[in-house]
């Protein structure tokens, strides 16, 4: 087994795969797309409304179910505007139910690699802590997303080059 397999790698993965999911679904007035930037990034991008009740922005991709068992966790290579992003994994391919997240913090406009162990992914539904939920299945990875939450309001832009399973 390698010492790391990609995931994603955004400058030539099809991103028409990937699907804003936004606060609209219970009111909200946020919006969210990702983009292709021409560098061979892409841009998630778009505006978190506090109003009606709003408060998030997501993004997500549906992956042939991998099992990412043998290694340690996930490495993002992002550049941010300094907002706190959250990557959410599911083991499943559903559009509602537990999902397992891990937070990150973006430093403005530079390039960071993020390093995510699995054990820091912890189950949530619908924004909220599921206690009793089962750890994250690493061997069953089928379905990855970005969100931008808690009370972030204004724009928001985050550039992706990669995400990566490695072992360290």
């Amino acid at each position: 087994m390698p010492d790391s397999v990609t995931v994603i790698d955004f400058s030539t993965d099809d991103l028409s795969t990937w699907r804003p999911i936004n606060d609209g679904v219970m009111g909200g007035l946020s919006d969210s797309q990702i983009i292709a930037t021409g560098n061979g990034t892409a841009l998630f991008t778009g505006s978190v409304s506090l109003e009606r009740n709003g408060g998030f922005a997501s993004i997500r991709t549906d992956l042939q179910c991998r099992d990412l068992s043998g290694y340690s966790g996930l490495y993002l290579r992002v550049r941010g505007d300094g907002h706190r992003y959250r990557l959410r994994l599911r083991c499943d391919h559903g559009f509602d139910g537990v999902a397992y997240q891990a937070g990150f913090t973006t430093q403005a406009m530079q390039w960071q690699a993020i390093q995510l162990p699995f054990e820091n992914f912890k189950p949530s539904f619908r924004g909220r802590p599921v206690p009793s939920a089962p750890p994250l299945a690493v061997s069953r990875i089928c379905q990855i997303g970005l969100l931008i939450a808690d009370r972030q309001a204004g724009t928001f832009s985050l550039e992706l080059a990669s995400v990566v399973a490695n072992k360290g």
